[in-house]
This record gives structure tokens, C-alpha cells and sequence, in this order.
């Protein structure tokens, strides 16, 4: 089994999905308590970033949610696996040049990658999944697999593992709510299988075990 991880990192940005980042959190809120981990939530800058996108296409266009990063991308501190949330704010390309420019330099040296939700169609859209494995979210399955013209991409997963040798491991995962079961995974991975059961009935959660149960690839016909 691996040596776990200590220093972990999210990447945040306007219009990220909320579960995106809170679940996966959470989950390593939880096993933080037995386990030395920091933490780092990197943005283009330290003000407040919000879960409405700009410009708001939304109904309730104040019913959004913020963060407060720690360090910026200018800035960032020393990380060994970085989480990277979708949401509405990836489709506007102008404003992810930072997230993508941030991402670039620093992908080879992480030890691993997380992607939760349409996280993926980052990666994909900077050549990062080239010739890797990847899922992700089923409903917008038709607008982020054309970035990744290279990228083999897995239609019935809830989540994916490309540890191709030689490349950061890449885990990615459906939509909004599988980022909670992929960070089990990964837990389950280079902590134990003990200690995520531990993890999941502290929270309460039932965990879903099987990466290949997707029955949104079916509800959304992709």
C-alpha cells in the first residue's frame, strides 16, 4: 500500500459546483481526524469565490454559496494531490485560463489527481487525458468528451483510476455526487479498506463500491 498523502489541494474558481468541493471535503474532514493532512484551497485570488457563475444564467441568480482560498495560483503551496471540482463556471473559457495555467504547471508533479464532475473536461481541454481513461458527468457527456478527442472515454463508470507508468495517476468521476465515492476509492486505496468503512459510517454514507455502476449513463443516453 502506498505512504498516504499529507498535503492536499482543491482548485476553486466562480461557478464551481458546491457538492463538488463540500463532499469529496467533508469526506477528508472526517479522516483528517485520525490522520495528518493539510489542506490548501488555491484561487486566482484570496477573495471569497462564489458557486454562481458570471455572467448568471439562473433563476435565483443570489442563491449561491462561497469559498475562502488559502493561497493563489501565483502563490500556491506544495501539493501532492490536487482536487479539481466541474460546474457551471467550466464552460466559460476565458475565465479558467488561470485554473488551466495553474493546473499545467504543476500536473507532473503531483502524486495524484482527483477530478470530480465536468473537473475532467479541464484536464481534457488542456491535452492532460490524452491517450488516459476518464469519465465524466453523464448529463453534460455531449458537450466535455469532444474536448478530449485523444481521450478514451469510459461511458458506464462511476468513477475511473489511469495509473498509466510514468504519468500522474488521474481519478475521475461522474457527476456532482460520485465525487464522494471517489474519494472513498481513493481512500479505501492508500488508507485501507478499515479505515474508509470507518470514514463512510461516521458520515452516515452509503458508499456506492462498484465503479461500474452508472445508471446515469442510461438516463442520459450517452
Amino acid at each position: 500500500m502506498p505512504t498516504p498523502p499529507i498535503k492536499y489541494g482543491i482548485v476553486v474558481f466562480t461557478g464551481f459546483q458546491a457538492l463538488d468541493v463540500f463532499g469529496p471535503l467533508s469526506t477528508l474532514n472526517v479522516l483528517s481526524r485520525e490522520h495528518k493532512m493539510e489542506l490548501a484551497i488555491i484561487a486566482e485570488s484570496l477573495t471569497p469565490v462564489s458557486t454562481n457563475p458570471e455572467p448568471n444564467p439562473f433563476a435565483s441568480s443570489s442563491f449561491g454559496q462561497e469559498i475562502v482560498p488559502t493561497h493563489t495560483f501565483a502563490k500556491p503551496p506544495e501539493v501532492e494531490v490536487l482536487i479539481i471540482p466541474g460546474g457551471f463556471g467550466t464552460r466559460n473559457k476565458e475565465k479558467m485560463a488561470p485554473v488551466e495555467a495553474y493546473i499545467q504547471t504543476v500536473f507532473s508533479s503531483l502524486k495524484y489527481v482527483i477530478t470530480i464532475c465536468t473537473g475532467s473536461a479541464i484536464l481534457a481541454g488542456i491535452n492532460l487525458l490524452d491517450n488516459r481513461r476518464a469519465t465524466t458527468n453523464k448529463s453534460t457527456w455531449n458537450s466535455v468528451t469532444p474536448l478530449g478527442q485523444k481521450t478514451e472515454w469510459v461511458r458506464k463508470a462511476r468513477w475511473v483510476v489511469d495509473d498509466t507508468p510514468g504519468v500522474t495517476p488521474v481519478w475521475s468521476s461522474s457527476g456532482i455526487a460520485a465525487g464522494i465515492d471517489v474519494t472513498f476509492a481513493f481512500i479505501e486505496r492508500l488508507y485501507s479498506a478499515e479505515i474508509a468503512e470507518s470514514v463512510a459510517n461516521l458520515m452516515e454514507y452509503e458508499r456506492h463500491l462498484d465503479d461500474k455502476w452508472d445508471p446515469f449513463a442510461d438516463i442520459w443516453s450517452v
